[in-house]
């Protein structure tokens, strides 16, 4: 594998001091998954990773980064880890022609990042966050691994407190941001969601204005009162959002150079969608991506994918890139774990799907979701977890879900968690429903209460356990047909 970065570059990036010769194919901040070749970072949290500097060694890591004084192994000696890591973002950063794109919002992040890797990899180079790595140290981890050839670099970007995206905007200098939706999330650390979409627009803080081959010029009626120009930098906003016109205020508040576009519903949205539809296959759409219209097949269930992918093929359509051909992408994208990811399984006997939303939640992202369940056929069933982090509103946040959930006509509601008691209890009692005090007992009792042909969607905070028990039911259902598999296989060699 080529090298990402030399002894040299890594020096120059950090101020600090190369020791030995040696190169690296990327940078790892895990010892236990850490690739041959990498170079490793002893990043601090719990435990120093320093600690876990000889078992990186011992993986085929090329090099590693310390605080410490290190000799007789390829290292990089620097005064601060973390500081180091967001130099060497910064220096990759300059030394890459890649168009940068961030995005954030209060839901929809990893899903947008992914549908847009996902189709600008049909175009060219891509670079893009893995898993959720949108924090302080994952977008810089992120950046410095970006590969000198990349066209398009992808990056996510989350927060819980005031200040967090400004520090991450300042690394990415993005050309576009994006901020998918706001809604109720991390309360806790926020007076209301006035605050909570004032510190989103820190992502337009640090813009880069310069022109861009990669963006091409194109005419909004966004209304934004700023007509930029089409290759100075692109902010994206959800047009339908209440906080719409405080973002755009704030946009042209940051950087008055760059233009501003909207997605969404509303007549005023440059890409909008104009008519949808849902059936047993997935859902459908007409758009319109800056006047081109456009019909739009996605191979799941629900309004939020239709939202998602609208904004995704604005950024398409300023890149100057086929929206046909992107279109197409999207209709064979594959799913991505924990966000509506559908397995078909035999689970204690019974024919069921999963519909697995269980990364992470926020009233907005579970009114999303089980709104989709609502256009399933069949006994629809949501097993829900506590949402956290939504401050001294938390047991009202819960308990308003009982309006979408009567919406959409769920069949069952299963509640694990404390908090959820609030919107079990707020439920009509002609609903069948349960309430457990947590994961473990839902999944032992699970057997009992579940019935062929069930789709059951299962979501809730990442704390809550809603994930593991995903896992659980899939690995029973796996293990279950193995054995069925050798009890027949033990019977045919019997006879």
């Amino acid at each position: 594998m080529s090298a990402l970065w030399t002894e040299k570059q890594a020096a120059i990036a950090t101020n600090g001091k190369a020791i030995g010769n040696w190169s690296a194919s990327g940078l790892s901040i895990d010892s236990r998954t850490i690739l041959a070749g990498e170079l490793f970072i002893p990043l601090k949290d719990i435990r120093d990773g320093h600690d876990f500097i000889p078992m990186a060694l011992n993986k085929g890591a090329g090099a590693v980064m310390s605080e410490r004084d290190i000799a007789d192994i390829p290292a990089l000696k620097v005064d601060n880890i973390m500081q180091a890591l967001e130099n060497m973002a910064r220096f990759a950063r300059q030394r890459s022609k890649a168009l940068r794109i961030a995005v954030t919002g209060s839901v929809g992040k990893t899903s947008v990042k992914e549908m847009l890797a996902h189709i600008l990899a049909e175009f060219d180079e891509v670079h893009k966050s893995k898993k959720s790595f949108n924090n302080h140290w994952g977008v810089p981890l992120t950046l410095a691994n970006m590969p000198i050839a990349t066209k398009y670099g992808i990056f996510e970007a989350g927060m819980n407190h005031k200040g967090e995206l400004e520090k991450l905007a300042d690394i990415i200098a993005p050309h576009i941001a994006i901020i998918t939706k706001i809604a109720p999330a991390h309360l806790a650390h926020f007076k209301n969601v006035e605050e909570i979409a004032k510190a989103k627009a820190e992502i337009f803080s640090h813009m880069s204005l310069n022109a861009h081959p990669c963006l091409q010029s194109g005419s909004g009626n966004s209304g934004s009162g700023n007509s930029g120009s089409g290759n100075s930098g692109i902010i994206i906003l959800p047009a339908d959002s209440p906080h719409y016109n405080l973002l755009r205020k704030l946009a042209n508040s940051l950087t008055n150079k760059a233009k501003v576009l909207s997605f969404g519903r509303g007549e005023h949205a440059d890409a909008k969608i104009i008519k949808t539809s849902f059936d047993a296959n997935g859902s459908k759409a007409s758009l319109s991506i800056l006047g081109e219209e456009i019909e739009l097949v996605l191979n799941v269930l629900g309004a939020h994918w239709l939202e998602n992918a609208t904004l995704v093929l604005l950024v398409v359509k300023l890149l100057g890139l086929d929206l046909n051909r992107a279109t197409q992408a999207l209709q064979n994208m594959p799913e991505i774990k924990g966000r509506g990811q559908v397995s078909k399984i035999n689970y204690a006997g019974k024919n069921i799907s999963i519909i697995d939303e269980s990364y992470n939640a926020n009233p907005e992202s579970m009114r999303a979701s089980l709104s989709a369940l609502g256009l399933a056929k069949g006994r629809r069933v949501a097993i829900l977890g506590d949402m956290l982090e939504l401050g001294d509103d938390e047991d009202l946040l819960h308990a308003n879900l009982a309006e979408i959930i009567a919406k959409n006509k769920i069949n069952m509601l299963v509640t694990c968690g404390p908090l959820m008691k609030n919107l079990h209890k707020n439920m009509a009692d002609n609903l069948e429903k349960y309430w457990f005090e947590n994961a473990d007992e839902c999944f032992s009792q699970l057997p009992n209460i579940i019935k062929e042909d069930d789709i059951i969607m299962i979501k809730g905070s990442n704390a809550s356990g809603m994930g593991e028990l995903v896992n659980k039911i899939i690995h029973h259902s796996q293990k279950q047909s193995q054995n069925q598999s050798q009890v027949k296989g033990e019977k045919a060699n019997a006879i």
